[in-house]
């Protein structure tokens, strides 16, 4: 394959073309890189917008699609032609619907001279008006449109083609934040607009619960928002904790009317709808210098903000403007997205080793040569399975470029391979765990390779963290530092050795003084008390998360009735399906777990909400911020 945007050279059929007539082959040659620029394209936005698995950048994409609207000028592009169509077709497991108004893609660019020429071209379709701006962080998300008929939310549907989407009502509805209702006076019909994401805490989240299932993980947190909107299980995406901002407005039939742009957004703001966290206004004669001067302090300011921002929108603030402009069939010529090139360093992969998680998933790590990547320093990178390795041809030894996956998590994004020698080691998973010796497996149907000897020291020492971690038992001050001391010091093997530890054996231990044995004591002591879904949660059971040992805690009281629960009550229970019932079943039918249960009995710890379940503050139950 060419590099994208570069050179093409073809040798194909020149008998067809007669002596001297040049001419003839460059436009044949032409045809020939439009053709197979188009077929590149298509592939690439059934990649992103059908499965939200992306196999290239958004920077490269980007120069192939201009590369092939280049082409294009000299001859008009056919219907069917990427450039003339908004990404991808609907769905066919979600209803089709139909737009109110075409909900049209945004004209990029990376270059601020371009951003300039924007402006000036609108200057000149409206001469003698002054212009108003408005400056918007770019969310990196999904696209959606809520349609509310007389007040009420009817319908929620994502972009697709531009003028049918996927119907994703029940799957939105997932979101708390979204108003279910207009306030009065409301339209008889309007169509609100805006992108869906993942937060950069709730990414790494998720990503960290597939790892530990061995399930293949989200490349960002925008694949992983598409991802969350198209599954067919409701109780699937209300897990995932997805979240919204709303930029505008489509459709709208009756009042309120509005002048600007900034004034429909005043109005989502007032009705609840979450709107983006800071907006420029650049209206003076020139508005160049305010509108650089926008982006720039946004490009400061995105990493501060919960969610991925890839650009800024530069749109005509007042509506007016907008309609004498009009737009493209893609595109509308009132607006343009301004986008950051995406911050990444090189530096020298020294070696890959593997690490054991409290499952016994083994997961490769790229060790880096220290280096500064978005504002902090980057030494190791997770390279996921050998997979996803080979894919990348990632080898010791090599160059490599390293960028944050949602500005939150290192990722290999390419390697130097024309710096390549003949020093650099292909990485081949070991056949045995680095731990415990044992040989490793890897079930029929997964990526993921697995330790499966329960006593393996690194996996003892990951369970016994995930056990005392804050989102468990949250027992203050038993981190991995100490975990790993009360391990070499024999002082700990299992979960409930934690409750037979007294003063006397932690003094033994370095660094470990009267005062922090005591506070340790006391917090092992107070979690004897937790809540039950706190306990269920702790013990690592695979496949359960915190919303669904919250769900079991509540249907059945104690740990010994989840014990006894068959696999047919268990999927009766929400969040709770057909593969977390049988891990269910599995965890509680082994000897290990029984024993570890009656431990845990005998030290003490709480195996039953004595009070029913945890009571979470439901005062502002219905209320949209």
């Amino acid at each position: 394959m060419e590099n994208a945007g570069g050179i093409h050279f073809s040798f194909k059929f020149t008998f067809f073309v007669k002596k001297g007539s040049h001419q003839g082959q460059f436009d044949f040659d032409k045809k020939e890189r439009i053709a197979e620029l188009q077929r590149e394209i298509e592939h690439h936005n059934r990649l992103y917008f059908e499965e939200a698995a992306p196999t290239i950048s958004d920077r490269e994409y980007d120069a192939l699609y201009r590369e092939l609207q280049e082409l294009e000028k000299s001859s008009p592009p056919s219907p069917d032609s990427p450039t003339q169509r908004i990404g991808g077709r609907p769905l066919e497991q979600f209803r089709q619907v139909q737009h109110l108004l075409p909900m049209q893609s945004l004209a990029n660019t990376y270059s601020e001279k371009e951003v300039l020429e924007f402006i000036n071209r609108l200057q000149r379709l409206l001469p003698g008006e002054i212009l108003s701006f408005a400056i918007e962080p770019k969310v990196d998300g999904v696209a959606i449109a809520l349609l509310y008929e007389n007040g009420h939310l009817v319908r929620a549907a994502t972009r697709g083609d531009g003028i049918a989407g996927d119907d994703v009502t029940q799957n939105i509805l997932t979101i708390a934040k979204i108003p279910r209702r207009l306030p009065k006076p409301y339209p008889e019909a309007a169509e609100i607009r805006g992108e869906v994401f993942l937060s950069r805490a709730a990414f790494a989240l998720l990503n960290t619960k597939r790892e530990e299932k061995g399930e293949v993980l989200f490349a960002n947190p925008r694949n992983a928002a598409a991802g969350s909107l198209k599954q067919l299980d409701p109780q699937i995406v209300a897990a995932r904790g997805l979240e919204i901002i709303f930029y505008g407005c489509g459709a709208w039939v009756g009042k309120p009317r509005f002048r600007t742009h900034l004034e429909a957004l005043a109005y989502l703001t007032a009705a609840h709808f979450p709107t983006p966290p800071r907006v420029w206004v650049a209206e003076s004669s020139d508005p160049s210098k305010e509108i650089l001067a926008a982006i720039h302090e946004l490009a400061d300011l995105r990493h501060d903000f919960p969610f991925e921002t890839d650009g800024a929108v530069i749109k005509a603030n007042i509506l007016q403007q907008r309609d004498a402009v009009g737009s493209t069939a893609k595109a509308p010529r009132w607006a343009i997205a301004f986008k950051y090139e995406p911050e990444r360093a090189e530096t020298l992969l020294e070696k890959i080793t593997v690490q054991v998680g409290r499952t016994g998933v083994i997961t490769p790590v790229a060790e880096l040569q220290p280096v500064m990547v978005s504002g902090s320093t980057v030494s190791r990178a997770t390279l996921h399975n050998q997979e996803e390795i080979a894919r990348k041809d990632i080898r010791e030894g090599d160059r490599v470029l390293v960028e944050k996956a949602g500005e939150v998590i290192p990722a290999i994004v390419g390697v130097r391979k024309d710096l390549r020698t003949r020093k650099q080691k292909p990485f081949h998973m070991p056949e045995k765990c680095p731990s415990c010796h044992q040989k490793l497996h890897r079930s029929p149907g997964q990526v993921a390779v697995r330790c499966i000897n329960p006593q393996c020291p690194a996996q003892i020492q990951r369970r016994l963290e995930h056990f005392a971690s804050r989102g468990a038992m949250d027992i203050d001050g038993l981190g991995e530092a100490m975990i790993a001391q009360l391990l070499a010091a024999g002082l700990v093997q299992k979960i409930p050795d934690i409750y037979t530890l007294n003063k006397e054996k932690l003094l033994k231990l370095e660094r470990v003084g009267e005062k922090s044995a005591h506070n340790l004591l006391s917090a092992i002591d107070r979690s004897r008390n937790r809540p039950l879904w706190r306990l269920i949660f702790g013990l690592g059971i695979l496949n359960i998360g915190t919303t669904a040992a919250r769900g079991l805690a509540e249907k059945y009281g104690s740990l010994k009735a989840l014990a006894n629960a068959s696999t047919e009550e268990l999927q009766k229970i929400e969040d709770v399906g057909e593969i977390v019932a049988s891990s269910i079943r599995q965890f509680f039918s082994q000897a290990e777990s029984q024993r570890l249960i009656e431990e845990l009995e005998r030290c003490g710890v709480q195996l039953a909400d004595v009070n029913g379940p945890e009571k979470v503050d439901d005062s502002l139950a219905g209320t949209t911020w």
